[in-house]
């Protein structure tokens, strides 16, 4: 049988608790190869969960975004047991600058995909949570259907989207001539993924998330109603290391305009370099 959500939930809780509250914004923080920023307490909870979640259930491998490269190859490659995918602290920028807009995120992959999905926001005490065919909650609270603006009022969205790891042509046409109301970036890719859930805005677009960015988000999103698929239209979920594209939004019909409105103006740096879009 696969672990309780509602036992997970508190193993994820307790953990957030004790391990990244208390370090909160006092944290020694250093940058990684990749210019990422990594902080003792992204260490200390990865460790803590990697003990937790072994004592109550040792039948799983765990994959942690502050483990060695070789280790994560090795277990999006070779493993063939259930794997925990966890992000130990997502927006680690965000919590090392004082900023309470951060989660952890804990997702459970079977069969190289996701059937549990956990994601803890320990500022607000917002636990969201998912599992394959069961539907995702906050809290205890189902999330269900929600009503956005029609698909053709686009322009009425909140959009969250992430300009950095966009391509470039792209970007500066979201910036020049945004389809959308307004936009936000809140630096925490699995967070975002759940307040798209709950209908806190309505569409997403994000340049390239790792495998424990999307992994719990992701499933709940779609539990919760919601769509997505890369810039390319192909599924976000990938079993492996490669960086995936997403375009999301809280409803098919509105993830349907927004795909038409990226594919009618996104097109690779080689074709941008030859045509004027504007």
């Amino acid at each position: 049988m696969l672990p309780a959500l509602d036992t997970l939930r508190d193993i994820v809780r307790t953990a957030a608790r004790e391990e990244l509250m208390p370090r909160f914004a006092e944290v020694a923080r250093h940058i990684k190869h990749d210019g990422s920023v990594v902080t003792e307490a992204d260490v200390a909870m990865q460790h803590r969960l990697m003990s937790d979640l072994a004592q109550r259930w040792p039948e799983y491998d765990f994959l942690g975004e502050e483990m060695a490269g070789h280790e994560h190859e090795r277990l999006t490659t070779t493993t063939s047991k259930g794997l925990w995918c966890v992000d130990p602290l997502d927006g680690t920028s965000n919590y090392s600058t004082g900023i309470p807009f951060f989660a952890v995120s804990v997702a459970l992959l079977i069969d190289e995909r996701p059937e549990i999905g956990v994601v803890y926001d320990p500022v607000r005490d917002e636990c969201f949570m998912a599992r394959r065919g069961q539907g995702a909650r906050l809290n205890d609270i189902a999330l269900g259907v929600h009503e956005p603006p029609p698909p053709e009022m686009l322009r009425r969205c909140i959009a969250v989207v992430d300009f950095k790891r966009l391509q470039p042509t792209l970007a500066a046409r979201l910036g020049a001539r945004p389809p959308y109301g307004s936009q936000r970036n809140f630096g925490a890719s699995s967070l975002e993924w759940c307040w798209l859930a709950d209908g806190r805005f309505h569409v997403y677009l994000h340049g390239g998330q790792k495998l424990w960015d999307y992994a719990g988000g992701h499933l709940i999103l779609d539990e919760a109603g919601g769509r997505a698929c890369t810039l390319e239209g192909a599924p976000v979920f990938s079993h492996g290391l490669t960086p995936r594209s997403v375009v999301a939004a809280v409803t098919p019909a509105l993830h349907s305009s927004w795909k038409i409105w990226l594919h009618e103006n996104w097109m690779p740096d080689a074709a941008a370099a030859e045509k004027d879009i504007f």
